[in-house]
């Protein structure tokens, strides 16, 4: 991996959300807390079906007082916003798939001309983790800024931002994985994605449940393959030895010796050295690190 890579988004589109209740409407569907975010600010999120259960995981950009923009996966983008829209419909707020208006590019590394860069052709350079953000441009700009900053960093393919996602551990919810995870599942309270203090939103009651009352039997874990065929969200992972399943593939992608996914895994499971891929009896797996490892580990200290 270069120093500095750029990488163009393919794999999202992105909802638009506008009109004068456009915060209070999303405050109430969102896991996160939509109310407190500054304009031109953003945040991960989940919009979970009454159950819990996550339709899709999202970024969130607030572009101004009455708009909002989420950033989600395509496969579930039409279904996201069918029924956001039963919704949408008690308020006045207006849904919209933008996705053909705007182009996002993943930026990471330690070049602050790149930054510089992205500021002066009128990118919106949202964080998402140290030394790593997304710029946000009008798709009539994209083209000459992409020129201008592949003259201070190096191109990349898509598949290279999944990996830096995973090695992140940020994960996403995709077509075979719709309505599969509860947001602590994806560890998306680690991430700053889910608010316990905001009061109700659609499927609160068992995230909060499971928060305070509940004990995590699964959750998302880094994991390293040394097979050749990378797995679609949703392949099962499975104990080798018992030929028993123990949690499911959420996203994966090629490195440079074998490949990395993130996998909701049974936490008693997550050690195991038997680990394998159902499809594909080759493939070994072992347990890696996530950057917020610590603060798991404090938090569940806490509990």
């Amino acid at each position: 991996m270069p120093a500095t890579a750029l990488a163009i988004i393919e794999d999202e589109g992105i909802l638009s959300v506008t009109g004068t209740d456009a915060t209070r409407f999303l405050q109430g569907q969102l896991s996160c807390d939509v109310a407190t975010l500054a304009a031109g600010g953003s945040t991960l999120g989940a919009r979970c079906n009454p159950k819990g259960r996550m339709q899709s995981s999202f970024r969130l950009y607030k572009r101004s007082e009455e708009e909002y923009l989420l950033a989600i996966h395509h496969e579930v983008m039409e279904a996201q916003q069918q029924d956001l829209a039963k919704y949408a419909a008690f308020f006045k707020v207006t849904l919209a798939d933008v996705s053909a208006q705007w182009t996002r590019l993943a930026l990471w590394g330690d070049s602050t001309d790149a930054l510089d860069v992205a500021e002066s052709v009128g990118a919106i350079i949202l964080p998402v983790a140290e030394q790593t953000c997304e710029l946000w441009l009008p798709a009539g700009l994209a083209g000459d800024a992409v020129s201008r900053l592949a003259e201070h960093v190096a191109p990349v393919a898509a598949s290279a931002w999944r990996l830096q996602l995973i090695r992140l551990g940020i994960g996403q919810v995709q077509g075979p994985t719709r309505e599969s995870f509860i947001p602590q599942m994806l560890n998306l309270q680690h991430l700053g994605a889910v608010s316990f203090s905001k009061g109700c939103y659609t499927g609160q009651e068992i995230v909060a449940r499971m928060q305070y009352l509940g004990k995590l039997k699964r959750r998302m874990f880094r994991l390293l393959g040394d097979g050749q065929q990378l797995p679609a969200p949703g392949t099962v992972i499975i104990d080798r030895i018992r030929n028993q399943a123990v949690g499911e593939v959420v996203i994966a992608a090629r490195a440079d010796e074998g490949m990395e996914l993130l996998a909701v895994l049974q936490t008693d499971a997550a050690e195991l050295p038997t680990l394998g891929i159902s499809d594909a009896n080759e493939t070994s797996l072992q347990l890696a690190t996530l950057p917020y490892d610590s603060l798991m580990a404090a938090q569940a200290a806490e509990n």
